[in-house]
């Protein structure tokens, strides 16, 4: 596989790397915040509530670690030698595929056929 390929893929690591590192943080913060609070509405009258801001950065933190895996295991199968190789069907994923979602474990054909 290209180089090009594998710096993208690494560029999109690092990213999701850092909104990680950065949800996690602002979690740590909020988890500080509502230390001592028994209200689960507390809020500052200028803002959202902790539990909205809460639901909003864990969801943030999982679609971050969720991306962070999907890039991990782009490279693994690309050390392996089976990018860009469906998993379903083991035909050449496209390169214009590839391109859009670079972490594609599937063909077009197989990701319509399994809702992905």
């Amino acid at each position: 596989m290209s180089t090009d390929l594998r710096a993208r893929l690494e560029e999109l690591r690092a990213q999701a790397a850092a909104r990680v590192q950065a949800t996690s943080a602002a979690l740590d913060e909020l988890t500080h915040d509502r230390q001592g609070s028994n209200d689960d509405d507390e809020h500052d009258p200028e803002g959202v509530t902790l539990s909205s801001e809460w639901s909003r950065l864990t969801g943030l933190a999982e679609a971050a670690a969720s991306e962070l895996r999907q890039v991990d295991d782009a490279l693994a199968r690309m050390d392996a030698g089976t990018y860009g190789i469906c998993a379903n069907c083991g035909r050449p994923i496209p390169a214009g595929r590839l391109e859009v979602r670079p972490f594609a474990v599937h063909c077009v054909a197989c990701a319509e056929k399994l809702g992905r």
